[in-house]
Protein backbone atom coordinates (compact mmCIF):
# COMPACT_ATOMS: atom_id res chain seq x y z
CA UNK A 1 0.00 0.00 0.00
CA UNK A 2 1.31 3.44 -0.91
CA UNK A 3 2.00 5.97 1.80
CA UNK A 4 0.07 9.22 1.89
CA UNK A 5 1.88 12.30 0.67
CA UNK A 6 2.46 15.19 3.00
CA UNK A 7 1.23 18.64 2.05
CA UNK A 8 4.87 19.64 1.51
CA UNK A 9 5.33 16.85 -1.03
CA UNK A 10 2.16 17.98 -2.80
CA UNK A 11 3.40 21.59 -2.86
CA UNK A 12 6.67 20.32 -4.35
CA UNK A 13 4.83 18.26 -7.00
CA UNK A 14 2.67 21.21 -8.03
CA UNK A 15 5.62 23.59 -8.23
CA UNK A 16 7.78 21.19 -10.23
CA UNK A 17 4.90 20.39 -12.60
CA UNK A 18 4.14 24.08 -13.13
CA UNK A 19 7.65 25.09 -14.21
CA UNK A 20 5.88 25.49 -17.54
CA UNK A 21 2.39 27.00 -17.39
CA UNK A 22 -0.38 24.48 -16.65
CA UNK A 23 -4.16 24.63 -16.40
CA UNK A 24 -6.00 23.96 -13.14
CA UNK A 25 -7.39 20.73 -14.59
CA UNK A 26 -3.94 19.64 -15.69
CA UNK A 27 -2.54 20.24 -12.21
CA UNK A 28 -5.24 18.37 -10.31
CA UNK A 29 -5.14 15.45 -12.73
CA UNK A 30 -1.34 15.14 -12.74
CA UNK A 31 -0.99 15.61 -8.99
CA UNK A 32 -3.99 13.36 -8.21
CA UNK A 33 -6.01 15.94 -6.27
CA UNK A 34 -9.71 16.59 -6.13
CA UNK A 35 -11.01 20.00 -7.16
CA UNK A 36 -11.54 21.30 -3.61
CA UNK A 37 -8.12 20.35 -2.26
CA UNK A 38 -6.50 21.43 -5.53
CA UNK A 39 -8.00 24.91 -5.10
CA UNK A 40 -6.69 25.05 -1.53
CA UNK A 41 -3.14 24.02 -2.47
CA UNK A 42 -2.99 26.28 -5.52
CA UNK A 43 -4.51 29.19 -3.58
CA UNK A 44 -1.92 28.81 -0.82
CA UNK A 45 0.97 28.69 -3.29
CA UNK A 46 -0.35 31.77 -5.11
CA UNK A 47 -0.81 33.61 -1.80
CA UNK A 48 2.81 32.88 -0.87
CA UNK A 49 4.04 34.06 -4.27
CA UNK A 50 5.32 30.62 -5.30
CA UNK A 51 2.76 30.21 -8.08
CA UNK A 52 1.42 32.85 -10.43
CA UNK A 53 -1.83 32.83 -12.41
CA UNK A 54 -1.41 33.99 -15.99
CA UNK A 55 -4.08 34.61 -18.62
CA UNK A 56 -3.53 33.09 -22.04
CA UNK A 57 -6.44 34.20 -24.15
CA UNK A 58 -9.56 32.67 -22.64
CA UNK A 59 -7.63 30.27 -20.42
CA UNK A 60 -5.92 30.78 -17.10
CA UNK A 61 -2.74 28.89 -16.38
CA UNK A 62 -0.48 28.63 -13.37
CA UNK A 63 3.30 28.89 -13.48
CA UNK A 64 5.97 28.53 -10.79
CA UNK A 65 7.68 31.79 -9.87
CA UNK A 66 11.36 32.39 -9.22
CA UNK A 67 10.41 32.94 -5.57
CA UNK A 68 9.59 29.20 -5.32
CA UNK A 69 13.18 28.23 -6.16
CA UNK A 70 14.33 28.38 -2.56
CA UNK A 71 11.48 26.12 -1.36
CA UNK A 72 12.14 23.60 -4.14
CA UNK A 73 15.85 23.51 -3.36
CA UNK A 74 15.45 23.25 0.43
CA UNK A 75 12.70 20.62 0.20
CA UNK A 76 14.70 18.52 -2.26
CA UNK A 77 17.82 18.66 -0.07
CA UNK A 78 15.92 17.77 3.11
CA UNK A 79 14.02 14.95 1.42
CA UNK A 80 17.25 13.51 0.06
CA UNK A 81 18.89 13.62 3.50
CA UNK A 82 15.92 11.91 5.13
CA UNK A 83 15.23 9.22 2.54
CA UNK A 84 18.51 8.90 0.57
CA UNK A 85 16.67 9.68 -2.66
CA UNK A 86 15.29 12.73 -4.38
CA UNK A 87 11.52 13.28 -4.33
CA UNK A 88 9.66 12.27 -7.44
CA UNK A 89 6.21 12.02 -8.88
CA UNK A 90 4.42 8.79 -8.13
CA UNK A 91 3.45 8.27 -11.76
Amino acid sequence: MAERRTQYEIYWEILVFCKTAKTFTGIINRCDLNSKTGQEYIGFLCEKGFLSKVKEGEKSRYVTTEHAGEYLSLFTDLYQKLFDKIPGFKL
